[in-house]
C-alpha cells in the first residue's frame, strides 16, 4: 500500500530520507533551505536553516537521533538535534554525500574540491584528495570491510577510503555509467549506475556483480538495503521504485506517478519503504499483510 505525505510549501523539494529505529522521518527540503522532521502520526516540523539558497541534500542519521545534513548551496554541513537545537560547520567543499563511519566521524563527499572530507566531533575538517582524474565524488557509505566507500561518477567507479585516510579508486567495467546511490547492508555495498540503466553490487574481495535493469533508461539514483539481502532502488526518469532480491532479479516495480522524481528512499519501522519525492511529497511503500 502507497501513502502520500505532503512536506513543506509547494516547491520546497524532498530530496534525501532516513528513518531512526523509533519511526522518526527526516527529510531535506533541497529548494527551501529547510529539513523536516516528522515523529510518528505526528505533522512535519519544519527547521529552518537561516538560507533559502542552502541546498540541503543528503542526511546521515546519529545514534542518538540526531541527523547531519550537507549543505551545498553554501558549503556547509549542519548537525541537528531531535529537540531542534542545532550546530552548523563551515567545510568549503561543495559537500554532497554524508555518512557516519565507523569511528564515530562524519564522513562526506566535497563534490567541488574532489575530495573526501572528514569532520570530527569538535568541529575540526580534513580534506583528502580523490586520486587521477576529476571524478565528482557523490554518495558514501560505511562498507562491511571496516573503510567507507563512495561513488565517483564522472570516471565510472568505486573508491575506498580507509579511517587512515587512505584512498584506493575501483574502476568498474563501464566507465560512463556514471554511479550515484551507494549503501552497505553489513556484508555487501549496493549502488546505483544512473547512466547505464544498472544496479551493482559489491562484496569487497569478491568479484563485482551488476544487474541491467528492466528498463535501462529508468535512471536509478539511491539505493537502500532491505534488510533481508536485497535492495530498494529509486527509479528517477521511470518515477517508479524497484526492489531487487540477493540475486539482483527485480521482483517488484512501483510506480509513484508521472513527474514525482523519486530521489532518496529508506527503511523504515517494520519493513516499509519511504520515498522522498522532488514533486513535493513523501511516499511510504507498507508490505501487504
Amino acid at each position: 500500500m502507497l501513502t502520500r505525505t505532503a512536506v513543506g510549501a509547494p516547491g520546497a523539494g524532498p530530496y534525501a530520507v532516513a528513518v531512526d529505529a523509533a519511526g522518526v522521518t527526516w527529510t531535506t527540503l533541497v529548494h527551501a533551505g529547510q529539513v523536516a522532521r516528522i515523529p510518528p502520526g505526528g505533522p512535519p516540523e519544519l527547521h529552518d536553516l537561516g538560507n533559502p539558497d542552502a541546498r540541503p541534500s543528503l542526511l546521515a542519521l546519529a545514534p542518538d537521533g540526531a541527523v547531519w545534513v550537507t549543505r551545498g548551496g553554501d558549503d556547509r554541513i549542519d548537525h541537528i538535534r531531535a529537540d531542534g537545537t542545532r550546530s552548523s560547520f563551515a567545510v568549503g567543499t561543495g559537500p554532497y554525500g554524508i555518512a557516519l563511519g565507523p569511528d564515530g566521524d562524519v564522513w562526506f563527499t566535497a563534490i567541488a574540491a574532489d575530495a573526501i572530507g572528514r569532520l570530527t566531533p569538535d568541529g575540526s575538517v580534513a580534506l583528502t584528495q580523490v586520486p587521477g582524474d576529476t571524478g565528482m565524488p557523490a554518495m558514501i557509505t560505511p562498507g562491511p570491510d571496516g573503510a567507507m566507500w563512495f561513488t565517483l561518477n564522472r570516471v565510472g567507479a568505486l573508491g575506498r577510503v580507509g579511517t587512515a585516510g587512505e584512498i584506493t579508486v575501483h574502476p568498474l567495467p563501464d566507465a560512463g555509467c556514471g554511479p550515484v546511490g551507494i549503501a552497505g547492508d553489513g556484508a555487501a555495498i549496493w549502488f546505483a549506475e544512473i547512466g547505464a540503466g544498472r544496479v551493482g553490487r559489491l562484496v569487497p574481495g569478491d568479484a563485482l556483480q551488476e544487474f541491467d535493469l528492466p528498463d535501462r533508461e529508468a535512471r536509478p539514483h539511491a539505493v537502500a538495503p532491505d534488510g533481508a539481502g536485497g535492495c530498494w532502488v529509486t527509479l528517477w526518469a521511470a518515477s517508479a521504485l524497484a526492489h531487487l532480491d540477493e540475486r539482483g532479479t527485480v521482483t517488484a516495480v512501483h510506480d509513484l506517478g508521472a513527474g514525482s522524481e523519486p530521489h532518496g528512499a529508506a527503511l523504515g519501522p517494520g519493513g516499509a519503504v519511504l520515498v522522498a519525492l522532488e514533486s513535493g511529497h513523501l511516499v511510504t511503500l507498507r508490505p501487504a499483510g
